[in-house]
């Protein structure tokens, strides 16, 4: 039952952990207002930054992509089995996505998913800025670039050697993310060009 327990308060705690949103609390606390009615309406770390300015941008980046990293990190700590660290993974990203005391309308995701990556393993997270920098060089776009990155993820992550099971909840994230970003992914296929304020 110990350990029961201790595995439930993970994950439970990595949901709460992703449910604080550092964009709408530093907007809300500098301005008071909500972010989510502000420019593209979006809590992440762009958004935020054009209403604030360069440090309100890195602050926001740095706790999205903590509250990603922390619980990872915290599940490998404890030694737990892969499932739960893939579990807590999947919290936190919900809590961001999906914070409860915000109506569930929180970000779409990306930098939380970057910092469990990274906690996860590194390496991964080296593979996808490669991946995202050749596909902007020829694309020229920042989302796009991204979401090619986040898609070749779960697959590189089961070809160089992680468990089935590490590559189908990244695969699952991926589509989760695909699904967050579903507005700018229609814009990419009419051909259009997002608004740099969007993009995220």
């Amino acid at each position: 039952m110990d350990w029961y327990l201790r595995e439930t308060t993970l994950i439970a705690a990595s949901y709460v952990l992703g449910c604080l949103s550092t964009g709408y609390y530093l907007v809300r606390f500098r301005l008071g207002v909500d972010v989510r009615h502000l420019r593209s309406g979006n809590v992440g770390a762009r958004n935020v930054g054009r209403t604030l300015g360069k440090s309100a941008f890195v602050i926001t980046l740095v706790g999205d992509t903590a509250k990603g990293a922390i619980p990872v990190a915290a599940a490998l700590l404890l030694d737990v089995e892969q499932w739960v660290v893939m579990a807590a993974m999947v919290a936190a990203m919900a809590g961001h996505i999906w914070p409860l005391q915000l109506g569930l309308r929180g970000g779409k995701g990306l930098a939380t998913a970057m910092g469990a990556l990274f906690a996860l393993d590194f390496r991964l997270v080296l593979l996808a800025l490669a991946v995202a920098g050749v596909a902007w060089i020829i694309s020229r776009n920042t989302t796009g670039s991204g979401l090619s990155a986040v898609l070749l993820t779960p697959i590189v992550a089961l070809f160089s050697g992680h468990a089935t099971l590490t590559a189908a909840s990244l695969g699952f994230i991926a589509v989760v993310i695909i699904f967050t970003h579903r507005s700018n992914l229609r814009v990419i296929i009419r051909g259009e060009n997002i608004p740099f304020s969007e993009e995220t």
